[in-house]
């Protein structure tokens, strides 16, 4: 099992005194996702369910919807000199681990070009548009009448926050919580990069073949942004709750796909910006 966090000494300041002691910190460091033996991706994430976050990326960027898309999926770590990397003097030299998922996919599919890297803050970063987005996401029918209780909603922060471990010893991991309409936990992973943590949920239901989660509510530690619901769309997620406040693209957005999207989900109360009539 890949570590998470690690010991790093710190100096604390408290009422006018100081003292040195050790403090766990949360783990970022970069995943390369390679497809068909070419890099495609590199994001910056806390170690751990690689291979999920690497097909939940997939699903977000509209390449694959089921495992049958997928030949084979495989993590490699590789030891190399860090002098053969661009512009590192040979007395800089030293080994550098390399980290990546290696997928294989049907001939037929291929992800859209991107170049470079991506940090654990942010996922897309405006590559996608609105009406790209709703027209590649899985189609989200919206009731006419109501199919989750507001109770349900508002106890998810609670059972998500039960199940963040690393967040326990570091503070400084984000969460997403897969639940079903009824309120049972059935995933939570935490990452450096809320993206991440949510690719990783869709890359796990999508080895379980759950795809599309259309009797799913997504549970977001924080706040609730553009790539967030548009991950939450490709996966056909109908319900997506978030502790802190959505941006104004994001409920656009859910608006628009047929997700319902809710902000500030703490204590008893909530605010739904897209789709009320799911919640009874």
């Amino acid at each position: 099992m890949s570590l998470r966090s690690e010991r790093r000494s710190a100096v604390r300041f408290e009422g006018g005194t100081h003292a040195s002691r050790v403090e766990s910190l949360a783990i970022e460091d970069p995943l390369t996702i390679t497809i068909d033996g070419t890099d495609v991706f590199t994001t910056m994430r806390t170690p751990g369910d690689d291979i999920d976050l690497a097909l939940g990326w997939l699903v977000s960027d509209g390449v694959i919807r089921s495992p049958d898309d997928v030949v084979s999926a495989r993590e490699c770590r590789t030891i190399f000199e860090s002098a053969t990397l661009p512009n590192v003097a040979a007395d800089d030299a030293r080994l550098v681990e390399r980290t990546a998922v290696e997928v294989e996919l049907r001939t037929s599919l291929r992800p859209r070009p991107r170049h470079g890297w991506t940090s654990s803050a942010c996922g897309i970063c405006g590559v996608e548009a609105v009406d790209d987005v709703v027209s590649r996401a899985i189609s989200i029918e919206v009731p006419t009448t109501p199919v989750v209780a507001a109770d349900v909603l508002t106890a998810l922060p609670d059972r998500l926050r039960a199940g963040q471990q690393v967040f326990d010893r570091t503070g400084g991991l984000h969460a997403a919580g897969l639940f079903t309409i009824s309120g049972e936990l059935l995933v939570v992973r935490e990452d450096v990069g809320r993206h991440n943590a949510v690719d990783k949920v869709v890359g796990w239901a999508v080895a379980k073949e759950m795809l599309p989660l259309s009797q799913c509510i997504l549970q977001l530690s924080g706040r609730a942004s553009f790539e967030l619901v548009q991950k939450a769309a490709m996966a056909g997620i109908p319900v997506v709750t978030a502790v802190s406040a959505p941006s104004s693209l994001s409920v656009e957005l859910a608006d628009r796909a047929g997700v319902t999207l809710a902000g500030f989900v703490r204590g008893n109360t909530m605010n739904v910006y897209s789709h009320p009539v799911r919640v009874s």
